[in-house]
């Protein structure tokens, strides 16, 4: 007589667990609707994005893959045989004021005196640039976590400017001695040096111009930071090109 009673319980208890299951089912698919909308919301956002969804792991991996792997292409790209001369972005002219000077000579025949010191300078920077590589992966890898999200949430070269900030200094120290082994082998950087001293004593060139080997070496660094920031623009734009899913992953969250 009991039997029925049981059977009775027992859909009873069936009927509880779906309807259970059911609820939950629903709570977990209202929960999933409401990530990915936030999931849609971040991805229209700009580089100031909500990071939170992205695990400390994997944004301080993905974006020393990213710094690493833009390091590792302006170095090559700049470090061989014109890739500062044969390249109008980066290459390094005469400074304004003496390339009015050095018009003249070419009108007077000089052409082959300025041409020369032209391309010492960027022979020079293609040298130097080369030393670069292990200072800027040595700066990637000592990224602490806030340095990541600040760069990650920061604006299109924001990992431009932390390799500004942290190897500026070090790069300048590597790349003068190099350069001033390439320009020394040129009669004219005496010359250029006691002009532009002049020039520069008499606010017709700026100060910082006035020494070849310093000049060199900066238009040297601004070329390197430059085709790091191009670097870095293009996985941010388009993360899927760049043939890594962690990166895809890190910088597609944060939508570019």
């Amino acid at each position: 007589m009991t039997m029925p009673f049981a059977i009775t319980r027992g859909h009873f208890s069936l009927r509880s667990s779906v309807s259970d299951q059911i609820d939950r089912l629903r709570k977990q698919s209202l929960v999933l609707l409401t990530a990915l909308a936030t999931g849609l919301a971040l991805l229209a956002l700009p580089a100031h994005a909500d990071l939170s969804a992205i695990t400390s792991k994997d944004a301080s991996a993905g974006l020393k893959e990213a710094l690493t792997k833009g390091a590792e292409f302006a170095v090559n790209q700049l470090g061989q045989q014109d890739g500062f001369l044969g390249n109008s972005k980066v290459k390094i002219p005469l400074p304004e004021s003496l390339e009015k000077v050095a018009s003249l000579g070419r009108m007077l025949g000089l052409n082959k005196q300025a041409d020369e010191l032209v391309l010492t300078m960027n022979r020079a920077a293609e040298a130097a640039v080369v030393e670069a590589k292990p200072l800027l992966v040595n700066a990637v890898k000592e990224m602490s976590v806030k340095d990541v999200y600040e760069v990650l949430g920061g604006p299109q070269d924001a990992a431009t400017q932390y390799f500004r900030s942290h190897t500026s200094e070090q790069l300048t120290q590597k790349f003068l001695p190099i350069v001033h082994r390439a320009t020394t082998r040129v009669s004219l950087t005496d010359k250029y040096n006691s002009f532009a001293g002049k020039a520069a004593k008499y606010k017709l060139m700026d100060e910082q111009d006035a020494d070849l080997d310093s000049y060199v070496t900066r238009k040297a660094l601004d070329g390197l930071f430059l085709m790091i920031a191009e670097q870095e623009k293009q996985i941010r734009t388009d993360p899927v090109g760049s043939g890594s899913k962690l990166l895809q992953k890190v910088f597609g969250a944060i939508g570019g």
